[in-house]
């Protein structure tokens, strides 16, 4: 099991991707769209070509509409097809099968505890939470399943049958922990075709690609939507750029926007963003419907969430179009440490929470002291997990790692490499007290790792902790390191010797989720709180539907899938 694991996490760092311009796609003012001719006529019109454009043309096609597809990049598949493949959706057809009952009523609080909880009320009728927020969340409750079964109906399409995604096991949610979740494992689903292979999401994107074609769907590369076309109060069609010409394209029923989130827009991402480093996403993913929904006048709900992932910091400077993310962080000799030598986070937390652990502010010193992290290891943790990224199979492989044969050394090194670093990180500097704090944490977590206990930040304590701890970190072959003794497989003492090693982590991003808000139904909401009629969205473009919660594995897909599948049917069956 292991393997389909790492072969996807190779996946991402094989995807060939560069560096690319972030800017903003250029907007024209959202005047009438009736004059001048179409070159294209459609019933529902798709941007992007992940799981959300993909979807919603399959929604349409199922539903007796036609659709067209258009992708602004050369490649299809977007970031869906460089993702893992996994889809999470509550009360899938496994779990009912099985005869476990994923109830709507404790998935909906699960869902809300995570996603919003400031607002989290489990004594309202709508768990705390505005009427269209909390109709959006039972859409995701009462569609997801249902697009899953519609899906593994459909002729020809060669994931005939979801299946439970395994990590060995069923995979634990990333909040198995909370009271709320009546159902900690198993709503992490893949395609039967295709997983556990190299493919990942895109065998996911490829399946359904395929399938459009085989309805022989138009599907455009290369073309960039840079205007929203409207007649009166409804949208109709775009005007897009292909091959250095405008082009305009008709929907006579609706146009729906699974085009991706802002990651690569440096703009967008110092504006509403804590910070962004790098990102997973592919480079098309430049926030354009921001702005081209916001020039017809739709409402944006938040536009700062954002699936997280912490990545090597200077990774991430050579190409914010990171291949890998710091996703679970490897070994059991390892802790990450702030600018103070403190640690600050469970280190075993997945990658979207621990993340956000970078953003605390502290009002007494005027900075944000956990900005970059320091993750600290010794020859052990190298020798026994090298290859489980960011730990190199050997030490050349990783050229950001620091070596020093001791703590004070390692110290030393850390601080030669911020100053290298300074005009990128805001000046960070170590504390003068970060190697007395450092020893200090290291010495407690050494107690912490013998007694099978942390009580400072859990690590350990839940299943998912340990669960995904061992799949992320699998033993080297070769290894002459013993396997853990200690009670608590994800922490074992730090060597009182060295050689030492650090690496600088800093806050990135799988892709943000942060644009305008939607309905139950798909559709963009302008003033008022009124659909925007024929305008759609769904996935990484719009106001994440589940908030800032990354439920589980495939927790960004089941929703962008579902919300897609929903547009689609919506426009096919209600649009004009």
């Amino acid at each position: 099991m292991t393997s389909k694991i790492l072969d996807r996490r190779q996946l991402l760092a094989g995807a060939g991707i560069a560096a690319v311009a972030v800017t903003t796609a250029a907007c024209s003012k959202s005047d009438k769209g009736t004059e001048g001719k179409w070159d294209h006529e459609t019933d529902v019109l798709c941007i992007g070509s992940g799981a959300a454009a993909c979807g919603a043309a399959v929604g349409a096609l199922d539903n007796g509409a036609k659709a067209l597809l258009v992708e602004k990049m050369p490649l299809l598949g977007g970031t869906t097809g460089k993702s893992g493949g996994v889809t999470w959706i509550f009360n899938n057809h496994v779990l009912r099968e099985q005869g476990i009952k994923d109830e709507k009523q404790d998935a909906l609080k699960y869902l809300v505890r995570y996603g919003f909880p400031r607002q989290y009320d489990p004594n309202s009728p709508t768990l705390g939470l505005d009427e269209i927020r909390y109709k959006t969340a039972e859409a995701f409750y009462d569609n997801g399943a249902a697009t899953i079964d519609r899906l593994s109906e459909i002729e020809a399409i060669s994931f005939k049958q979801f299946r439970m995604f395994h990590v060995d096991r069923p995979a634990p949610d990333y909040a198995d922990h909370l009271p709320e979740n009546k159902v900690p494992v198993g709503r992490a689903l893949e395609p039967a075709v295709g997983a556990g292979s190299s493919q990942g999401g895109s065998s996911l994107a490829a399946q359904l690609e395929k399938w459009l074609r085989g309805k022989n769907v138009p599907i455009m590369t290369d073309t960039r939507v840079t205007r929203i076309l409207r007649n009166d109060d409804r949208v109709i069609g775009v005007e897009a750029e292909q091959g250095g010409k405008t082009i305009r394209i008709k929907a006579n029923k609706g146009v729906v926007f699974g085009s991706g989130g802002y990651a690569h827009n440096v703009d967008l991402c110092n504006l509403h963003q804590p910070a962004v480093y790098g990102a997973c996403a592919l480079p098309g993913s430049t926030g354009d419907f921001i702005s081209l929904a916001g020039d017809i006048g739709a409402k944006m709900g938040s536009l700062g969430l954002g699936w997280r992932t912490q990545v090597v910091l200077e990774d991430a400077l050579a190409n914010r179009a990171i291949g890998l993310g710091a996703f679970v962080l490897p070994g059991d000799s390892m802790i990450l440490v702030n600018k103070y030598g403190k640690r600050c986070v469970n280190e075993k937390r997945d990658y979207n929470d621990r993340t956000q652990a970078h953003f605390p502010y502290d009002p007494s010193r005027e900075e944000y002291p956990n900005h970059l992290m320091f993750m600290l290891f010794d020859q052990r943790s190298i020798d026994a997990f090298g290859g489980a990224f960011p730990f190199p199979a050997n030490k050349g492989e990783q050229p950001y790692l620091i070596e020093a044969p001791t703590l004070d050394a390692l110290q030393a090194g850390i601080a030669q490499r911020l100053a290298k670093l300074e005009a990128h990180t805001g000046g960070v500097r170590l504390a003068p007290e970060f190697g007395a704090n450092m020893k200090a944490a290291i010495a407690s977590f050494n107690n912490f790792a013998v007694a099978g206990k942390d009580p400072e930040f859990n690590r350990g304590e839940h299943l998912y902790d340990r669960e995904w701890h061992e799949v992320f970190s699998p033993r080297r072959a070769g290894t002459t390191q013993p396997a853990n003794p200690y009670p608590n497989n994800t922490m074992h003492p730090i060597a009182a010797t060295g050689p030492y090693y650090a690496l600088i982590l800093a806050p990135g991003a799988l892709d943000t989720a942060g644009g305008p808000l939607i309905n139950e139904h798909s559709q963009v909401l302008g003033a008022g709180d009124k659909p925007i009629s024929g305008l759609y969205g769904a996935g990484n473009c719009i106001s994440a539907p589940t908030g800032q919660a990354y439920l589980g594995a495939g927790g960004t897909i089941g929703p962008a899938l579902t919300f897609g599948f929903i547009a689609g049917k919506h426009a096919a069956t209600k649009g004009a």
